[in-house]
């Protein structure tokens, strides 16, 4: 490569004032767009068909649509919490649950921090504020091959206190069917997580002979699924796989996630604007379960100089 080429292929392939900076990587047939706000995985295709239920150059992410989940996914109630003494205030964004959703990153520029023609790595950081009185530094590298999309994740904390620390992905996956319905799931978890009607964890259930057991794989259908699986079965190689399939069979996904996303939330979007509920499924590998800052279960608790660092990615078939 040629230093001219080495330049350009740390350009942007453009930029737009909804996301800032679109970083292209590419494998073969394959092609993803990682944007700057909110290090989002804007698209992921193969030829000219979608893999994730992405959104336009030009556009917002709706609907957490790619978006990276930091320092905690999902719900935590009434924004507040304590650790070590030390008590915080998130700013609410989901008002009618009065809670603040999907941490503080999504909608931050991020640096790109590393780039090559099927990879690009892209870091953030948070200083103490009000809402996360710690310092954290976060990576996530998008890497496309043979086996489809890696997406690697690095948190490390760069303050003098321990801090907490929980990290999800909200990834909407297709399989080009009309809506949801028509899409074969199999999510193989033992467990899901009860809710009250603010959507935070009240307790747990176990999926089987119910409507959310979906271990051996079936049709959606009516199904309306914002739920939390837990107590996942996971292969030899330590990944648990969640599948979707296109009815006829003529095109499929599956996610996969390491041992350090006991959870996964799986989402039919139903509470989505009218033009996009239940076109797509999102599937949220999660380090912790919704209040996770308040209750405690599974929250990560990183050291002066700790680092935690997790995998997943999406296979297309």
């Amino acid at each position: 490569m040629t230093s001219r080429s080495r330049a350009e292929d740390k350009r942007p392939a453009e930029t737009t004032v909804a996301t800032g900076d679109q970083w292209v990587i590419g494998h073969g047939h394959q092609r993803a767009v990682i944007a700057e706000i909110g290090a989002t995985l804007r698209s992921f295709t193969i030829d000219d068909r979608p893999v994730i239920d992405g959104f336009g150059s030009g556009e917002w992410s709706g609907g957490g649509r790619g978006q990276v989940l930091a320092p905690w996914p999902n719900r935590l109630g009434d924004g507040r919490y304590s650790f070590d003494g030390v008590d915080a205030q998130a700013p609410l964004n989901e008002l009618p649950g009065n809670n603040a959703i999907h941490g503080l990153v999504r909608w931050l520029p991020w640096r790109m921090v590393g780039r090559a023609q099927n990879q690009v790595t892209m870091a953030v950081e948070l200083r103490p504020s009000p809402a996360y009185p710690f310092a954290l530094r976060l990576t996530v590298e998008y890497r496309l091959g043979r086996d489809g999309l890696t997406v690697v994740a690095d948190a490390e904390n760069f303050g003098p206190t321990d801090l907490p620390f929980g990290l999800g992905f909200h990834p909407y996956l297709t399989v080009g069917t009309p809506t949801v319905d028509q899409i074969r799931l199999v999510v193989p978890a033992g467990h899901r997580l009860l809710t009250d009607d603010r959507g935070l964890p009240v307790g747990r259930a176990p999926v089987a002979g119910t409507e959310f057991d979906f271990n051996a794989g079936r049709l959606i259908g009516v199904t309306r699924l914002d739920t939390a699986f837990t107590d996942l079965s996971r292969d030899a190689d330590g990944m648990a796989r969640i599948q979707l399939d296109h009815l006829d069979g003529l095109a499929g996904a599956t996610l996969w996630i390491d041992e350090r996303f006991p959870y996964v939330m799986v989402y039919t979007g139903d509470t989505l604007d009218a033009d996009q509920r239940r076109t797509s499924v999102a599937v949220e590998p999660m380090s912790c379960p919704p209040d996770a800052f308040r209750s405690g279960i599974d929250l990560i608790t990183l050291r002066p100089s700790g680092r935690w660092t997790g995998s997943w990615g999406i296979t297309p078939r």
